[in-house]
């Protein structure tokens, strides 16, 4: 219900005031304080961003983040450890372990724990991967391999929060979301930052918070969008039964309208991204079962994914994504969450990267094919590592080195980066640290970390904080 007009004018903001004040000077200071802080004033195009260009000349346009949820071991993925094996059961040097945090270990003897696998040399380049990879392993000229990652947080939920936001603090903006406020979206009919979930069988599935895609205290029109991996993707969209596209139109219209004329007296940008969303979800109704319709997909490209689509599986998400960014989605971010092994890693391991390995490698090459790839970010990784000590038959979480792999046309294929000592504890050449992945992402988009900022409660945050972060070029074409 809306107030009276005598109530609205008791509820103009000190911003409303400014922007209809004869004296202009208003609209002037706010300019100039933005631009102070690197930010520009807002577009009052829906789809823009803050940013009137970028920084510097962007090398990608989007980006696709698969998140193997739960701390995939590095030991059994892409960092291969001869040493680690050969002492297997013995006991691990103090040197590493002691006084460093330790997740569920406390107190217990901490013994070296062998890879489970063989490693392969795979491509050209001969990048050693785990030969539960082969598919992976076949794109190994495309890939970068970090082996140097490095995050703060040994648990799951502020570990995720950390990888996603900068900050393990809850209520920061989600990166997904700092990139959609800086550079705003291609798409009018589709939401610029679309999540996808899938559950894998081969471990623990930790659950996945919403938050991990909220636009915090940027505007809520920043926010990720969950889409359903199975059955109606986005939940209440169609119109109810006897209503007409007409009708409900009419409906949208006049609500926008009544929200456009209060939101002229209070200017609460939560107001315009209510108005954007109603339009938004109006659209979506014909363009989500168009995204959804795979008719159009040949039998050659379901047998390279491995699905027939609409499955729930990280395959068939890994096909949905191509077409979100066929759609113009700028962030798409795809959550398996089966990678929590404490137990039994050998047989989890097996499972699990089946279920990725083929997705993996064919989402890279349909990219390619499409002409996608050379202006798209893909990452690969989760929020941390495995312990290179035994936790029984699995392996506890490790924050000290880890590793995670880059893709697409910005990034230098064929190579690795950094590196873990030689038991796999900590990342000991060119350490790279979840705020250096954060500056090096901005970069490919043309913005520079450094001057990409948000005022709230009177401070300036940033993606990256306010510790050091560095740009990682030498891993950069």
């Amino acid at each position: 219900m809306f107030p009276s007009p005598h109530q609205a004018a008791l509820e103009q903001t000190r911003r409303s005031f400014l922007r209809r004040s004869a004296l202009g000077i208003g609209p002037v200071a706010l300019m100039s304080l933005l631009a102070r802080h690197g930010n520009a004033a807002p577009s009052r195009d829906p789809f823009a961003g803050v940013l009137p260009a970028p920084h510097h000349p962007p090398r990608v346009k989007r980006i696709v983040h698969l998140c193997m949820a739960g701390g995939p071991s590095h030991l059994e993925t892409f960092d291969e450890k001869p040493k680690l094996r050969e002492m297997h059961g013995e006991p691990m040097p103090s040197s590493l372990t002691e006084g460093q945090q330790i997740a569920q270990l406390q107190g217990r003897e901490l013994k070296c724990f062998a890879p489970q696998f063989e490693f392969q040399s795979f491509g050209e380049s001969g990048q050693r991967i785990c030969s539960l990879f082969p598919q992976i392993g076949s794109v190994a000229d495309d890939l970068c391999i970090i082996r140097s990652m490095h995050t703060d947080q040994i648990n799951h939920d502020p570990a995720h929060t950390l990888f996603n936001t900068g900050s393990s603090q809850a209520g920061r903006p989600s990166m997904g979301s700092w990139l959609l406020y800086g550079l705003g979206q291609e798409c009018d009919d589709l939401p610029g930052y679309v999540v996808l979930t899938s559950v894998g069988k081969g471990g623990q599935a930790q659950p996945i918070a919403a938050r991990q895609w909220h636009s915090g205290f940027l505007p809520s029109r920043y926010q990720g969008v969950q889409f359903h991996s199975s059955g109606a993707p986005v939940l209440y969209l169609n119109r109810p039964e006897g209503v007409s596209l007409q009708q409900q139109s009419r409906l949208v219209d006049t609500v926008n309208q009544l929200n456009r004329q209060f939101d002229d007296v209070v200017d609460d940008p939560e107001i315009a991204t209510r108005i954007q969303q109603y339009e938004m979800a109006f659209r979506m109704q014909t363009s989500v079962p168009e995204l959804m319709d795979l008719s159009s997909e040949s039998k050659e490209t379901f047998d390279a994914y491995g699905t027939q689509g609409g499955d729930g599986t990280f395959a068939s998400n890994c096909l949905l994504a191509r077409r979100l960014l066929e759609k113009g989605v700028r962030f798409v971010q795809l959550y398996h969450r089966a990678w929590d092994h404490h137990g039994g890693i050998k047989r989890s391991m097996e499972i699990t990267a089946n279920e990725v390995d083929q997705a993996t490698a064919a989402f890279i090459r349909d990219l390619k094919q499409r002409g996608l790839y050379d202006d798209t970010l893909i990452v690969w990784g989760g929020e941390f590592g495995r312990t290179p000590m035994a936790q029984g038959s699995g392996r506890d979480h490790h924050i000290k080195g880890f590793s995670m792999l880059l893709s697409g046309g910005a990034v230098r294929g064929g190579t690795s980066w950094g590196g873990t000592d030689e038991l796999g504890y900590n990342a000991v050449e060119h350490p790279m640290h979840v705020r250096d992945f954060h500056a090096t992402m901005l970069h490919l988009f043309g913005i520079d970390h450094r001057r990409f900022s948000y005022r709230f409660q009177g401070l300036d945050f940033r993606l990256t904080g306010v510790e050091e972060a560095h740009v990682v070029r030498d891993i950069l074409t």
